[in-house]
C-alpha cells in the first residue's frame, strides 16, 4: 500500500490451462451473462492449493479431461472492464484420459478443441484478452519448469 492509503487491495487470483493434442487446444464454451464465450479450462484458485494443481482440478472440472501439468507458461494481471482485477497463472498439460460422462461445472456448455487459428478468429468471443495473450505465448514457445511457481509450506 502507498503512503496514505488505507485501502486494501486483492486481484481475484485464477489459474487457466493450456492442452495441446494433434495441433488442437483443449477449450471450454461456457455462458457467461448470458453470452456464450471460449475460455481456456481455467479457475480460481481454492485455499491451500497448488497453483499447478488448481490448474489441473479446473480442467478435470470443466472438461472431463484428466491432464497432467508440463510447464509454467505465464502470470497475467488484467483489469476487466467491470473494475475487477484478475492475476492468472496460465500452465500446459498434456492430456491423460477422457471422463466423458463427468459432469461439467456449471455455467460450462461444452468442451472443445479448436485449432489456434479457429480461436484466434473467435477474438470476439474469447472471454477476455487473457485467452489470446496466454495462447500467444504458448505457441512462441513460452515454457518455464513448473518448480518456477513454488507452494512454501
Amino acid at each position: 500500500m502507498s503512503a496514505g492509503s488505507s485501502r486494501f487491495w486483492q486481484p481475484d487470483v485464477t489459474v487457466a490451462t493450456l492442452v495441446a493434442d494433434a495441433g488442437r487446444l483443449l477449450c471450454v464454451e461456457e455462458s457467461v451473462g448470458g453470452a456464450l464465450v471460449l475460455n481456456q479450462p481455467a479457475g480460481h484458485l481454492e485455499p491451500d492449493e497448488a497453483l499447478a494443481d488448481a490448474a489441473v482440478r479446473e480442467t478435470l472440472e470443466e472438461t472431463g479431461w484428466h491432464v497432467r501439468a508440463t510447464h509454467f507458461v505465464g502470470a497475467y494481471q488484467w483489469k476487466a472492464p467491470s473494475g475487477q482485477h484478475f492475476l492468472r497463472f496460465a500452465f500446459a498439460a498434456e492430456p491423460v484420459s477422457h471422463d466423458p460422462q463427468r459432469p461439467l461445472d456449471d455455467g460450462i456448455v461444452r468442451a472443445l478443441w479448436l485449432t489456434p487459428a479457429e480461436l484466434r478468429q473467435a477474438g470476439e468471443r474469447h472471454r477476455s484478452p487473457l485467452v489470446w495473450q496466454a495462447v500467444e505465448d504458448y505457441l512462441a514457445g513460452r515454457r518455464f519448469p513448473l518448480h518456477a511457481v513454488t507452494q512454501v509450506p
